[in-house]
């Protein structure tokens, strides 16, 4: 049987408290289940792999995706899913490389809603809703901004996708929009 979200996030809050990192958890399941309308993919399963995929990383962060390994394992995830979630780290802590559709999208977004949200937070709004890829992309070259999030791989992600690095920026943005009050990203509009 195929884990439920009400799973996943019962899960994800066993080993996590950080509300930094559950906010991410939930902006990048926002962002992979617009990603899976694009593509005509199952939302929830995306959903689901988006909003797992940190799921050792508060607790772990020098094993980060090894013990999210086991903990899916132990808990009986599909193959397919832990695998989804454990390519994500491709080249930072796996050696797992991301080859099906959901697999890119995932590796792509995760460190580009990071960006995102620091965008977001910057904005006198402090919303997702009034942002443009004009300013995403301003962001994104200045290398000092929101340091920790890694352009190479949203690059090699893009590149791995197919598609145009401002179409990935306007669909990531438009797939934190749909969700921005739950994910953290309204602000004051």
């Amino acid at each position: 049987m195929k884990p439920t979200r009400e799973d996943a996030w019962k899960l994800l809050k066993e080993y996590n408290e950080s509300e930094a990192l559950l906010q991410h958890a939930l902006q990048v399941e926002a962002a992979m289940r617009h990603f899976a309308k694009y593509f005509g993919e199952d939302e929830e399963t995306w959903g689901i792999i988006g909003l797992i995929h940190d799921l050792d990383y508060e607790k772990w962060p020098d094993e980060h995706c090894k013990k999210t390994k086991e903990i899916l394992e132990e808990n009986h995830w599909p193959e397919d899913w832990i695998r989804a979630v454990i390519s994500h780290g491709y080249g930072i802590c796996t050696d797992v490389e991301p080859k099906s559709i959901l697999e890119k999208t995932l590796y792509t977004i995760d460190e580009l809603t990071g960006i995102i949200n620091a965008a977001c937070l910057v904005r006198p709004s402090k919303s997702v809703l009034d942002l443009k890829v004009k300013s995403l992309n301003k962001k994104f070259k200045d290398k000092k901004f929101a340091a920790g999030c890694d352009r190479d791989v949203i690059l090699d992600g893009i590149e791995r996708l197919g598609m145009d690095k401002n179409e990935v920026f306007q669909e990531t943005i438009a797939g934190l929009q749909e969700s921005a009050e739950e994910i953290g990203l309204k602000g004051n509009l």
